[in-house]
């Protein structure tokens, strides 16, 4: 597995360094028949370390995991146990996973976009009172390419939760449909189906 190790505004020794890689080959034995790359960030905030662990473990699988602690090994620690603990929950599947990749139909391409938030002046609305204008997005501020994945629910789930993101658009292997999950405030997931409102 390919391992980058960086810093933003820290410097890393290089005992961390060999810390950090021993510690993920570990993992990625442990879990994985084969992960293809790494990268961990440390960084500094204030009076703390953060750092982050992505990992792109075969087709469409990422991980994430951040930790934050007074010192770079703890943040470290902290991020790797919220990667093995999502890795725990998911075992099975991400063993099953790793081994039917060759057999998968291939993900449909498409392109994520960030769009910068465009935030007009307030207006006066008389006597004094402003009145919020509206918001736009309007910039693209970043692209990237990105693979909508022929899964069960149950699956898309796994690996939104892998990855430690908000949302995941997937098509739905049983429908054909595009689906999207997604975490609620209240902690549960929300699942969109456009096929069960017909």
């Amino acid at each position: 597995m390919q391992i980058t190790v960086s810093g933003k505004q820290v410097d890393l020794s290089e005992a961390l360094k060999t810390r950090v890689n021993q510690a993920l080959a570990t993992i990625s034995s442990k879990y994985f028949d084969h992960a293809q790359e790494a990268h961990v960030t440390f960084s500094r905030a204030r009076c703390f370390f953060t750092c982050d662990i992505n990992i792109h473990a075969g087709r469409g699988l990422m991980l994430r995991g951040e930790g934050e602690a007074a010192d770079a090994n703890s943040a470290f620690d902290d991020a790797a146990e919220h990667i093995a603990k999502r890795l725990r929950r998911y075992r099975r599947r991400v063993n099953e996973h790793s081994r039917d990749a060759a057999h998968r139909e291939r993900p449909q391409a498409a392109r994520q976009y960030v769009l910068r938030e465009a935030v007009e002046e307030p207006q006066e609305a008389g006597h004094g009172v402003a009145v919020q204008a509206n918001t736009t997005y309007a910039t693209v501020i970043a692209e990237t390419a990105t693979e909508i994945a022929r899964l069960a629910v149950s699956d898309a789930v796994m690996r939104m939760d892998l990855a430690d993101q908000p949302v995941l658009m997937f098509r739905n292997i049983s429908s054909g449909e595009l689906n999207v999950v997604y975490r609620r405030s209240d902690g549960h997931i929300g699942w969109i189906d456009p096929a069960a409102s017909g």
